[in-house]
């Protein structure tokens, strides 16, 4: 869903991305699929790929909100078996969302993100609800009928999805919005402003297939089945999961000072 309200852009505060795919290739195509499905320009979603640099001292007051994106890194793999840099970005973000929390910030944590902000919130995230690469149901729950990022949607739709490790318990600071039939977590809110999705809203047919055949070598389903997986993606509808980036650019634009549009880059 494209926006009608970006033709107001260059008077709105950017949103900030947060990658962390280690090929160039995907991680362009990345960035590239949010701006597609948010109606954003790319000078209007700042890019940082956290896996290359350090995140450094965000300014909130730059940005209307963040969005962490998916990652090949897991929560719950066991501290040895990371590398430096995805422990230097597990603390990164776990210091980024202190501060999130806090301010109950913008931000939306997708696939990775989901299990970043579970395991901060304290959430058991571990393979119990891992599902492979597949277009799934996705079912709204009370609560998120009523949230307002997800009250437009429909009530089940389709979304792509795939991971390894997914939320199996929840805390009480944690309001889960959606589930599926092999993952009760699927979307969840944490105060007002901070959400989180199992799924992946930034991803059409033409990305979801590329992610598949860039990591059918990676132990997310067995790399003999990545044509029928394609094939299956291909007769699946997955365009009601892209809603959730058109609402959350939707909700949180926020405009510039006066004085008018300037680009905005990271702080270092």
């Amino acid at each position: 869903m494209l926006l009608s309200a970006t033709r107001y852009l260059r008077s709105m505060k950017p949103f900030l991305l947060v990658t962390s795919r280690g090929e160039d290739d995907v991680a362009a195509e990345e960035h590239a699929a949010y701006c597609r499905l948010t109606g954003l320009l790319p000078e209007e979603l700042v890019w940082c790929r956290i896996d290359r640099e350090p995140l450094g001292n965000i300014d909130f007051s730059e940005y209307s909100g963040i969005i962490l994106a998916g990652s090949p890194f897991t929560v719950s793999e066991p501290n040895e078996r990371k590398s430096a840099t995805e422990l230097r970005v597990e603390r990164e973000l776990a210091a980024l969302l202190d501060e999130v929390i806090e301010r109950d910030f913008p931000f939306l944590g997708v696939c990775y993100g989901i299990g970043t902000i579970g395991a901060h919130q304290g959430a058991r995230v571990d393979r119990t609800f891992g599902e492979p690469s597949q277009a799934v149901r996705i079912t709204l729950t009370t609560e998120g009928r009523m949230d307002p990022l997800f009250r437009e949607l429909p009530g089940s739709f389709d979304a792509f999805v795939g991971h390894k490790e997914a939320v199996s318990e929840v805390p009480s600071s944690i309001t889960v919005l959606a589930g599926s039939a092999t993952c009760p977590v699927q979307a969840f809110r944490v105060g007002r402003n901070v959400y989180a999705t199992q799924f992946h809203p930034e991803l059409d047919t033409a990305s979801f297939t590329d992610r598949v055949r860039t990591y059918a070598h990676h132990g997310y389903f067995d790399p003999v089945e990545v044509e029928a997986i394609v094939e299956c993606a291909e007769r699946a509808d997955v365009r009601a999961s892209h809603m959730v980036l058109g609402r959350f650019i939707e909700e949180y634009l926020a405009s510039l000072p006066s004085f008018g549009y300037s680009a905005y880059s990271k702080s270092a």
